[in-house]
């Protein structure tokens, strides 16, 4: 990653509403929930080389910033108006493969999506975790889940702890470990961070 002065950058052509500096992006946390992470907590690392599916890519502002790190995004975003200026991103980000379908039915881009390193979801539904758990067959083994995890979306009446803990508990029933979680309370409010792995498959000896 890129850090100057405590600030955190990328590199790559611009889009509408950045702050440039040079040659340089600024990447503010109070815009994308994965640059608060960067801030706040810790993140796995990630280069050219990885993958993502990205659900709930909405208008591709973290999208955008991403795909100056990684390798290929599969962004996928179900809602109208936010595709319009996803669509915009992927005319200034090559590596960025726009899918307009819902996340809770990943057989319909099946055929699309290959295998990928990293899975990030940040869809504020109730059954957000659910829908992490039905894209997990995307992640290579040993690749890492990013969720950002909108608590008052899957209850406005339970302790966000609580809801947190029932999040991290399905996960590790789907076969993830290596947890860590990270309130963004400071840039995002009801927001928390849930990074884990997924297991390596042992090969069995025949």
């Amino acid at each position: 990653m890129i850090w100057k002065d405590g600030i955190l950058y990328t590199t790559g052509k611009s889009i509408k509403g950045d702050r440039v500096f040079g040659k340089l992006r600024v990447w503010p946390p109070e815009r994308s929930k994965l640059a608060a992470l960067y801030y706040l907590g810790v993140v796995p690392d990630i280069n050219k080389t990885n993958d993502f599916l990205y659900l709930g890519a909405a208008s591709g502002t973290t999208v955008s910033f991403l795909a100056d790190y990684t390798g290929i995004i599969y962004a996928v975003e179900i809602a109208p108006e936010p595709l319009f200026g996803l669509l915009e991103v992927v005319e200034r980000k090559k590596n960025v493969i726009p899918i307009p379908a819902d996340a809770s039915k990943p057989e319909i881009y099946s055929s699309i999506v290959s295998n990928v390193d990293f899975l990030y979801i940040d869809i504020a539904q109730r059954n957000q975790a659910e829908i992490a758990v039905r894209n997990l067959f995307f992640l290579k083994s040993g690749g890492y889940l990013i969720m950002m995890l909108k608590t008052r979306s899957v209850s406005a009446h339970e302790d966000s702890e609580k809801i947190c803990k029932e999040t991290v508990d399905i996960f590790l029933k789907a076969g993830m470990c290596d947890f860590s979680v990270t309130w963004l309370e400071k840039y995002h409010r009801g927001h928390v961070a849930i990074v884990c792995r997924k297991r390596f498959i042992e090969k069995s000896d025949e």
